[in-house]
């Protein structure tokens, strides 16, 4: 059992093995298999999505998540931590955004949508990427569907069931 608190005398920033700090740490998601903690924090004096291997005790790189001109925030992860979905804003509307770990991909899901964006959620499996919308003049939700040919993120040793025709 991990308990974690945001209070401690120093600050931590990525790269060392503490999830601890004297600094607002908000916004927490757990990976469906409870390995990987993302969250949001002022640690380095702006607000920053980072994760966490709670296995490893160590943070883990977003290389093209957290640009200088964007704020990234409402984090959500996949079983394993493979994909990470976050409400990504800079000067303009916020976007939901899918960043894939194995790939170092960065894709926008929401890009040219009619509306207003938030909260977004992805499955445990990566494939669908629930969030609220406010296009319709209310807020909304809606699935996003990634498709059937995407790697699926699933437990280590997990057969797909095989449909027959």
């Amino acid at each position: 059992m991990f308990l974690l608190s945001s209070c401690s005398s120093a600050p931590v920033l990525p790269g060392t093995n503490s999830v601890n700090s004297r600094y607002t740490d908000e916004q927490p998601a757990l990976s469906g298999d409870g390995r990987f903690l993302a969250f949001v924090s002022n640690r380095e004096g702006r607000r920053t999505l980072l994760v966490y291997d709670l296995s490893l005790r160590q943070y883990v790189p977003l290389n093209r998540v957290n640009r200088n001109d964007t704020i990234a925030e409402h984090p959500s992860l996949s079983y394993t931590g493979r994909y990470l979905v976050y409400l990504a804003s800079d000067y303009a509307r916020p976007e939901v955004e899918l960043y894939d770990r194995a790939t170092g991909q960065v894709q926008v899901i929401t890009q040219g949508y009619r509306g207003w964006v938030r909260s977004p959620r992805i499955s445990s499996d990566g494939r669908f990427i629930a969030f609220e919308s406010g296009s319709r003049g209310q807020w909304d939700i809606e699935i996003y569907d990634r498709g059937e040919n995407i790697e699926l993120d699933l437990p280590e040793g997990f057969r797909q069931p095989v449909s027959t025709p």
